[in-house]
């Protein structure tokens, strides 16, 4: 009798863990990190473009801009600058977006001069990085290095013009620098200085700390940095790269980075989460907003568990889809 007993108890316990384990519980905990905040970011990587998911020809489907396309062959060349462009907006003292509407680049201005984080397509980076600085009065030559999160050309096209225009110094990881070499279509630039996980990138009165979080690309980048917010300092967490491949193993070193740059984000107290897409972070929302002036209190100064939530979104979301598929 004992001996029954013991075995209903474990089974009713493993099935109880399968049931913990299942997709849907997965999807359910993703729903609830998302909240009212990261609704798109929920939406994105649990129904997207990944394992078990709609994936087949999706970028065809979007033109370069990042707007939907109704149909019909891709036109020559980029897409009309109406589709994409956006005024640059100042979001902390020393923090700009420089941005299209659905793809960001970040300036972090400093002592001596600027760290871009991403560098749009190379048919953007002139109106929106360049142009941009110059109309709030930053100079463009002052743009010192240049971290590419990953390499698609929607963030690194435009490392080449900074390049060649002022002497940018570009860094990606290794990993990603040899996808670049063995790219033979599009803009890239030539290869420079290679990021070492966890390594301290000082420009002045400024570091960024570059942890190299694999999934999205081999070798995708993800930074922590301050920013000042009226003077007073916060901490930046920008995970670089959030949708899932195909590729369940792929996905599953996705996890494996989002929960140890979760434990990074947790320990640096990081009260701010940006992406470098604008759906997923709030940008079309928070942008809009401080276009007019300054908002107090910031609506990007969301606090620790808020950043943590995000991430954990996208690593439940991920586990989802793995465990779908298996």
């Amino acid at each position: 009798m004992k001996i029954a007993l013991g075995l209903l108890l474990a089974v009713s316990s493993l099935a109880a863990q399968d049931q913990n384990d299942s997709p849907d519980a997965h999807m359910a905990a993703a729903k609830a990190a998302a909240g009212d905040d990261f609704q798109n970011l929920y939406t994105f990587q649990c129904t997207g473009p990944g394992p078990g998911g709609p994936r087949a020809d999706a970028r065809a489907q979007r033109g370069p801009g990042g707007g939907q396309r109704a149909g019909g062959p891709r036109r020559a060349g980029p897409p009309d600058p109406s589709t994409w462009h956006r005024d640059p907006v100042k979001v902390f003292d020393n923090l700009y977006f420089f941005g299209q509407s659905e793809y960001s680049a970040w300036a972090i201005t400093t002592s001596q001069g600027i760290i871009l984080m991403d560098t749009l397509f190379d048919y953007s980076i002139e109106d929106e990085v360049v142009n941009g600085m110059k109309k709030v009065g930053l100079d463009p030559a002052t743009i010192k290095y240049a971290v590419v999160s990953h390499a698609h050309p929607d963030h690194d096209g435009g490392a080449r013009y900074l390049q060649e225009h002022y002497g940018t110094r570009v860094i990606m990881s290794p990993a990603d620098w040899d996808v670049l070499d063995k790219r033979t279509n599009g803009t890239k630039p030539k290869r420079d200085m290679e990021a070492v996980d966890g390594q301290k990138l000082t420009l002045g009165d400024t570091s960024v700390t570059l942890y190299i979080t694999p999934g999205h690309t081999p070798g995708t980048i993800s930074s922590i940095f301050p920013v000042k917010d009226h003077g007073a300092t916060h901490m930046v967490a920008l995970w670089g790269g959030v949708g899932l491949n195909t590729d369940p193993e792929a996905v599953r070193t996705y996890i494996r980075s989002d929960q140890r740059f979760s434990a990074i984000v947790k320990q640096a107290g990081a009260d701010i989460i940006i992406a470098n897409h604008t759906d997923w972070d709030r940008s079309k929302i928070n942008l809009p907003l401080l276009a007019q002036g300054p908002v107090t209190p910031n609506p990007y100064i969301v606090g620790n568990a808020k950043a943590l939530n995000f991430l954990k979104v996208a690593e439940e979301c991920a586990t989802a889809r793995v465990l779908a598929v298996q």
